[in-house]
């Protein structure tokens, strides 16, 4: 058995535990938990989990000797140096999304990962979903032809003032590191460069505190090109209602629409760039089929993730979302935050990462957070 500490019992954190706890997780078993919070340690024995030891400290935790690795569920922040720390010292780590804050730091740990030969996955567990899965199938395959366009409308977040009021931490630069962006999207940015690969560069234009009273972003919408000449829309929002859920790639042979979880293939009879070549009818047209496409499969999520990372830890397969990974959103999520401070096209790809990192810092100094109820998120004894 895969002896499994989860480091952070805040929301997250304790879905992790009660996985592990009601035995969901094959060949792993909990023997540790770390939180700050003595409220958070207090939950375990309410619940039931009193057996299991607790630290307050997570360098502790990794040290003890109780464990063979870890799941990260901390603030944003805290995901690299947490799992620097893990790695470092012998420990198999699955950290939460995203994958941290700024790319600079998330490299650090991926180089870090990569000399430490233990597993490193992170928790996209969007990657689970069938439909997905089959998309970018149908997209890598070819199937869909050459891509011209994508569009993702992603604005079912809906998120009160209420909700950013209820954490001196929340909706700060400080705190979380950015809005929307960092905090619900992680997942589609994740599923947009899996899918579609990384834009060669974008242009964002957001806005800060636009609809709340907060000072990250909270309406995003970024026009993306890449090397071939396909353009993409990815657009997010936390105040729209009811909101939106579609994804929509065109392509030479046709159209995916995915929404609802559904995916409807538009298909056409020949490939657009082949029949323009030939036609000579002015207002020429191409049959089309329209098909719902089956996506069967076990669609497990977080429980799915952290199965694979188990997996991954006693047989040594390739892991679904592996950690390293996580720096395609963020690299996206960083470049649309830069070009909308820098009001300029940024390529996600070659992001000048100690220009974002300045500039993150200025408004880390000038952020709002109420520091009596956030410690320093720095520190890597620290969690949340």
């Amino acid at each position: 058995m895969v002896r499994m500490g989860v480091i952070g019992v805040g929301n997250m954190g304790r879905a992790h535990v009660e996985h592990l706890m009601d035995g969901k997780i094959d060949g792993a078993v909990l023997t540790a938990v770390c939180d700050i919070r003595a409220d958070r340690l207090a939950w375990m024995g309410e619940n039931g989990y009193g057996e299991v030891k607790q630290f307050d400290n997570a360098e502790a935790l990794i040290k003890s000797g109780e464990v063979d690795a870890v799941m990260i569920a901390t603030p944003h922040y805290d995901h690299p140096p947490i799992a620097i720390c893990a790695l470092e010292n012998g420990v198999h780590a699955l950290i939460e999304k995203p994958a941290g804050v700024y790319t600079k730091q998330v490299r650090e740990m991926n180089e870090v990962a990569k000399k430490s030969g233990k597993v490193f996955g992170i928790m996209y567990n969007q990657r689970t979903n069938p439909v997905y899965q089959k998309v970018r199938k149908l997209v890598q395959s070819g199937e869909l032809g050459t891509i011209k366009r994508a569009i993702w409308i992603i604005t079912n977040w809906y998120r009160p003032q209420a909700y950013h009021n209820s954490g001196g931490w929340r909706s700060t630069w400080e705190g979380e590191g950015g809005g929307v962006l960092i905090n619900q999207c992680p997942h589609q940015l994740d599923l947009w460069w899996w899918i579609l690969g990384m834009p060669k560069k974008l242009r964002s234009f957001v806005g800060f505190g636009k609809h709340y009273d907060i000072e990250v972003e909270d309406d995003v919408t970024a026009y993306m090109e890449y090397e071939n000449g396909a353009s993409g829309l990815f657009v997010t929002c936390t105040a729209e209602v009811p909101g939106t859920n579609r994804l929509e790639i065109s392509g030479t042979r046709g159209r995916l629409v995915v929404e609802n979880n559904k995916i409807l293939f538009d298909r056409t009879e020949e490939d657009e760039r082949e029949y323009n070549a030939h036609n000579d009818v002015p207002f020429g047209h191409i049959d089309t089929w329209r098909c719902e496409v089956p996506a069967e499969g076990p669609n497990e999520q977080h429980e799915g993730i952290m199965k694979d990372f188990v997996k991954a830890i006693e047989t040594g397969s390739s892991l679904l979302a592996p950690g390293e990974e996580g720096i395609g959103g963020l690299s996206i999520s960083n470049a649309i935050h830069l070009s909308a401070w820098t009001d300029s096209w940024v390529e996600p790809g070659n992001l000048d990462e100690d220009l974002y990192y300045s500039i993150l810092q200025d408004k880390i100094k000038h952020s709002t957070i109420k520091k009596t109820v956030v410690e320093k998120v720095s520190d890597v004894k620290g969690t949340h």
